[in-house]
C-alpha cells in the first residue's frame, strides 16, 4: 500500500559568517574592550558606538531567512500473513481475513505511511517445506530488508502464535520499532496428538524392532486414565491394533517385511476435544535390510556356467552362498577307498531336511537325476516352494533327458515341461511382449532395439510351458525364461545352459548380471521386482503416481491429500505395463495413494512436521518480543471483533494500549528546494553602521 506524499515549506533563520567565527569573536571582544575603556573615560557616544560594534558584528554574521520546500518520506509497516497450515484449522482463515481488512481499513486513515504485505505460506511450496515450521520473522526480514531501520515503523503479525523462528532478542531484527502480535484463535484450546518418542531407522526383515511412542490430550497434564485405540501400518497395510493410556509412552515390537524402506503408519483415533486429526498421525520410515541372504547353488556337473552363477553371488557381500559341485556321481564308483579321495560328501540330509528352511534360494544348474538326492528329498523342496521358498532352474542337456530333474516331485512347481528335444545353433536371445512388461526385464540394457544388442547363445531346451509367463523366448517363440509363482513361493526356469556366453563377453557379451540380479531379487519378493506395483514419490511439490502391470490398461488412482481430502488421478501409459501421473502436491504430510487392492504411501516435506506438533493457538512464543519492542498482544477474539485500531506515535512513547497499537512516526523529509533571503545586506548595513558612528561622533562632539 503506496501513501499519499505530502509537501510543506519550512522557514528558518539561519547564520552564514563572511568571516570565520574566531575571527568575529576576537574582533567583537577588541571592539568591546575599546567601548568600554572609552565609557570609563566618560565618553558620551559610548551607546552609539555600542550599537556600531553591534550592527558590525551582526553584518558579518550575516543573518538569512531560509525556506526549505520539504517533502515527507513515508514510514514503512509490515503486515505478516501466517498462511501456514495450521492456520486453516476451524474458522481461523476467516478471522485471519476479517483482521487484516480491519488493519488495512485503519491504514488508509494514516497518511504518511507505506503498508508491506507479506505472506508466510504453508505446505511444501511454502516456507515449512524444510522442517522448520513457520518462519514467519523470516518473511518479516525479506519484507524490510530494503528499508532504512529509521524508516521502519513497526511490525503487525497475523497469526495462531505457532511461530518457529522468533529471535531470542529484539536487536537482531534490525530495526528499533514495535513487534504487535495479533493472535487468531482462542485461549486454552485442547487436541489430542500422537508424538514418535523412539523410533528405528534400520532394522533386519522379519526381526523385531522396537517402536516407542506417546499420546496426549493437550490442555491435560499428565496421565489421565483414558484408553485411545491406535492403528499401526506398514507400506499401507495394517499390522496391529493396541490400545494405549493416554499421557503415557507406549512400546511396540513390529517385524519389516522387506528390504529397503518401510513406511510405518501410527494412528490414533479422535479424541473428545480436537483441532484437526492431522497430527493423529505420525511417519516413520525404516530401512529393512536383509540378514545374508542365503543361497544354496548345487551344480550336476562341472560346467562353464557355474563359474558365472558362484562370481555372481560371491561378489555380493550381503550373499551367504553354499554351493556343491557333483563330481562323483553313484555311476562312476570305481572302487577306490572314500579315504584315499580328496572330494568332500555332499551332505544332503543336512542341506535338504535339517537346513533347507534356511535357505532364501535354490538355484540348480544342469543337474541332473543320478541317485544323489532321494526324491524324498526332492519332494521337500517342492514342499518349501509351495510354503514360500525360491527355486531356479539352470537346465542343461539332462533336463531333456530321461534322467530330467522333471521326472521328480519337483516336476509340481516347474511350469515348464521338456518335450524332449534340443535345439542347436546361433541365436538372440528375444525378450517377448509379457517380457517388456515384466520388471524382470522391462528396459534390459540392449533389449528395446530390433534386433537385440547382445551376444548369441547356441542351445535351447525345448520345452512345453504349463503355466507362468514366458518373459524370453528363442526364434520360434521357443520358451527361454520362464516365471512361475507356486503356492506362496515362486521358481524361474531358464531353458539354456549358455548364459556365461555373455559374461564372457562373447559377440558383445550381454547384461547378464543385471538379468540375474533381477531374477534373484524377484524370486525373493522384492517389491521393486512385482509384477503389480504402485509406487508414488514427491519431488518438490509434485506427486508423481507410478503403477507396474501386466495388463494394458490401468483404472484411475485415488490419492488422499495430508488433510484428508480425496482427489481421482488418472494415469497415463509411458511403456508397456508402465503408467504414470503428476499432480500438485501443496500440503504437508503424507500422501496415500490406493488403486483396488495396492496402496502407496510418500511425505511431502518432514514425515512429521513440526507445524503440526501443537496447532493451539498462544500468545507464549511472540510475548518476549513484543514486549522488548514495546508492541503488544491482541487476541482477535470471534469473527476478529477485537481487532485493534492503529495510531501513529513518536519515538520513546508508548506504542501499546488496552484496544489500540501504536506505529512509530519517524518525521523524516526530503528537501526539494531552498530559497534564502539575507536579512541584513551589505549596503543597509554600511548605512546603519556609518549612521550610528556619526551619531556617536555627534554626541561626543558637544
Amino acid at each position: 500500500m503506496q501513501p499519499a506524499i505530502s509537501a510543506a515549506a519550512s522557514w528558518d533563520i539561519v547564520f552564514e559568517p563572511t568571516l570565520p567565527l574566531a575571527l568575529i569573536v576576537v574582533l567583537g571582544l577588541i571592539g568591546a574592550a575599546v567601548i568600554a575603556y572609552s565609557a570609563w573615560r566618560g565618553a558620551r557616544g559610548a551607546p552609539w558606538r555600542t550599537a556600531a560594534l553591534a550592527v558590525t558584528l551582526v553584518a558579518l554574521l550575516n543573518p538569512t531567512m531560509r525556506q526549505e520546500d520539504r517533502q515527507a518520506i513515508p514510514y514503512v509497516a509490515a503486515i505478516v500473513i501466517d498462511k501456514s497450515q495450521s492456520m486453516e484449522i476451524g474458522n481461523r482463515p476467516k478471522e485471519a481475513q476479517a483482521a487484516l481488512a480491519h488493519i488495512e481499513k485503519s491504514l488508509k486513515g494514516i497518511s504518511g505511511i507505506e503498508t508491506r504485505i507479506v505472506t508466510v505460506e504453508g505446505g511444501a511450496s511454502g516456507t515449512t517445506e524444510n522442517g522448520e515450521g513457520t518462519r514467519a520473522f523470516s518473511a518479516l526480514e525479506q519484507a524490510l530488508a530494503d528499508v532504512p531501520r529509521e524508516r521502519v515503523a513497526g511490525a503487525i503479525i497475523i497469526t495462531d502464535g505457532e511461530i518457529h523462528d522468533v529471535p531470542k532478542s529484539a536487536k537482531s531484527l534490525g530495526f528499533d520499532a514495535p513487534v504487535h502480535g495479533l493472535i487468531v484463535g482462542r485461549k486454552n484450546e485442547k487436541d489430542r496428538r500422537l508424538t514418535v518418542v523412539e523410533a528405528p531407522r534400520f532394522g533386519i526383515v522379519n526381526e523385531p524392532v522396537k517402536l516407542a511412542f506417546r499420546v496426549d490430550d493437550t490442555g491435560t497434564e499428565g496421565p489421565t486414565g483414558v484408553i485411545a485405540p491406535v492403528t499401526i501400518a506398514i507400506d499401507g497395510q495394517e499390522v496391529m491394533k493396541t490400545d494405549v493410556a493416554v499421557g503415557e509412552d507406549t512400546q511396540v515390537s513390529l517385524s519389516l517385511k522387506h528390504g529397503g524402506p518401510n513406511v510405518i503408519e501410527i494412528d490414533v483415533a479422535p479424541g473428545p476435544d480436537e483441532l484437526t486429526l492431522l497430527n493423529n498421525r505420525a511417519v516413520v520410515v525404516a530401512n529393512g535390510i536383509r540378514d545374508r541372504l542365503r543361497v544354496l547353488l548345487v551344480s550336476g556337473e562341472p560346467n562353464p556356467g557355474e563359474r558365472t552363477w558362484r562370481n555372481l553371488l560371491k561378489a555380493d557381500p550381503s550373499v551367504d552362498l553354499v554351493h556343491f559341485t557333483i563330481l562323483r556321481p553313484p555311476e562312476k564308483q570305481d572302487g577306490t577307498p572314500i579315504n584315499e579321495l580328496s572330494l568332500i560328501a555332499f551332505p544332503t540330509r543336512e542341506l535338504f531336511v535339517d537346513k533347507l528352511n534356511e535357505f532364501n534360494l535354490i538355484i540348480f544348474d544342469r543337474y541332473k537325476r543320478q541317485g544323489v538326492l532321494p526324491l524324498e528329498y526332492i519332494s521337500n523342496i517342492a514342499e518349501y516352494v509351495e510354503n514360500g521358498g525360491a527355486v531356479l532352474n539352470a537346465a542343461g542337456p539332462a533336463f531333456a533327458s530321461p534322467f530330467s530333474i522333471y521326472r521328480t516331485p519337483l516336476a509340481a512347481v516347474l511350469p515348464a515341461q521338456p518335450t524332449g528335444d534340443i535345439t542347436l545353433g546361433g541365436f538372440r536371445p528375444h525378450v517377448t511382449e509379457t517380457g517388456h512388461k515384466h520388471p524382470v526385464t522391462a528396459d534390459l540394457p540392449g533389449g528395446n532395439t530390433s534386433p537385440e544388442q547382445w551376444g548369441r547363445w547356441f542351445r535351447v531346451i525345448d520345452s512345453k510351458v504349463d503355466r507362468g509367463e514366458v518373459i524370453m523366448d528363442a526364434p520360434g517363440g521357443k520358451p527361454l525364461i520362464v516365471l512361475d509363482r507356486a503356492g506362496k513361493g515362486r521358481v524361474a526356469q531358464v531353458m539354456s545352459d549358455q548364459l556365461w556366453l555373455w559374461s564372457r563377453g562373447y559377440e558383445g557379451g550381454g547384461p547378464q548380471a543385471e538379468l540375474l540380479r533381477r531374477l534373484a531379487h524377484w524370486l525373493m519378493k522384492e517389491p521393486d521386482l512385482e509384477e503389480e506395483n504402485l509406487s508414488a514419490t514427491i519431488d518438490g511439490t509434485t506427486l508423481t503416481v507410478k503403477r507396474r502391470t501386466m495388463s494394458d490398461e490401468t483404472p484411475d488412482a485415488q490419492v488422499t491429500t495430508p488433510s484428508g481430502k480425496t482427489t481421482t488421478l488418472k494415469l497415463e501409459k509411458s511403456a508397456p505395463g508402465r503408467f504414470e501421473a503428476r499432480m500438485n502436491a501443496t500440503e504437508l504430510g503424507l500422501y496415500r495413494v490406493t488403486q483396488g487392492d495396492l496402496n502407496a504411501v510418500t511425505a511431502a516435506g518432514p514425515l512429521n512436521p513440526r507445524e503440526f506438533a501443537d496447532v493451539r493457538a498462544t500468545d507464549a512464543l511472540l510475548k518476549p518480543v513484543t514486549t522488548e519492542t514495546g508492541g503488544g498482544i491482541y487476541w482477535v477474539g470471534k469473527d476478529a471483533a477485537d481487532t485493534p485500531n492503529i495510531r501513529t506515535v513518536r519515538p520513546a512513547h508508548d506504542a501499546a494500549g488496552d484496544d489500540w497499537l501504536g506505529l512509530r512516526r519517524n518525521e523524516q523529509y526530503l528537501v526539494r528546494a531552498v530559497h534564502q533571503v539575507p536579512l541584513l545586506s551589505g549596503p543597509l548595513a554600511l548605512i546603519l553602521i556609518l549612521g550610528t558612528l556619526a551619531l556617536a561622533w555627534r554626541r561626543e562632539g558637544r
